[in-house]
């Protein structure tokens, strides 16, 4: 299976870097790994419009070819991103804005969207959120598993939350990476 991690975080010392890492050592040497860092590729996440650069040619927008060939050649998205004030970071969502576009991942119908992309994804995300306060907390990963994958054509789509990660302990922060690594070793 060929796998793009797209992975959104500024500090290659996180415990998001951690998941990647854990993500990388676990996945069976079957599978053909590419890894999209948007900080250390210095995306640049900002969506222009003006007379030459206009929202209907966004398909064809040449700055944005190697990522729309990343995502045809992948098999299997694996997301990894903290949710910060309940959102993914803007090079994620900019990244998103700029590549998940009209007549590339999806058509315009008069029925809604029409996807035109296809595999499955794995959304890992972190967050702070107390547990009390998760059934009314905006989760992003379901908005983009419900809002923008599924649209786009993704099938198979498996969320993974890691909360409260500032206060967990070094010991529930092994089991959860040991967790991840379980779920690695079963794609």
């Amino acid at each position: 299976m060929k796998i793009l991690m797209i992975y959104a975080h500024p500090n290659d010392k996180s415990y998001n870097a951690s998941i990647l890492e854990t993500v990388k050592e676990n996945l069976s040497p079957k599978h053909e790994l590419r890894i999209l860092d948007l900080y250390k590729e210095q995306f640049d996440p900002v969506l222009r419009f003006d007379a030459t650069h206009r929202r209907r040619d966004l398909a064809n927008d040449v700055a944005m070819k190697h990522y729309r060939d990343l995502l045809v050649w992948a098999d299997q998205l694996i997301f990894i991103f903290p949710t910060w004030w309940s959102g993914m970071p803007a090079i994620l969502k900019g990244f998103i804005e700029r590549v998940f576009v009209a007549d590339f991942a999806y058509d315009n119908t008069p029925r809604g969207l029409k996807g035109r992309l296809a595999g499955k994804a794995w959304i890992i995300t972190t967050h702070n959120t107390p547990r009390i306060f998760l059934p009314f907390a905006q989760d992003y990963s379901k908005v983009l598993k419900f809002q923008i994958l599924k649209p786009c054509g993704f099938k198979a789509v498996k969320v993974t939350q890691i909360t409260r990660v500032e206060y967990m302990t070094d010991h529930e922060r092994k089991e959860q990476l040991q967790k991840i690594a379980k779920l690695t070793q079963n794609l």
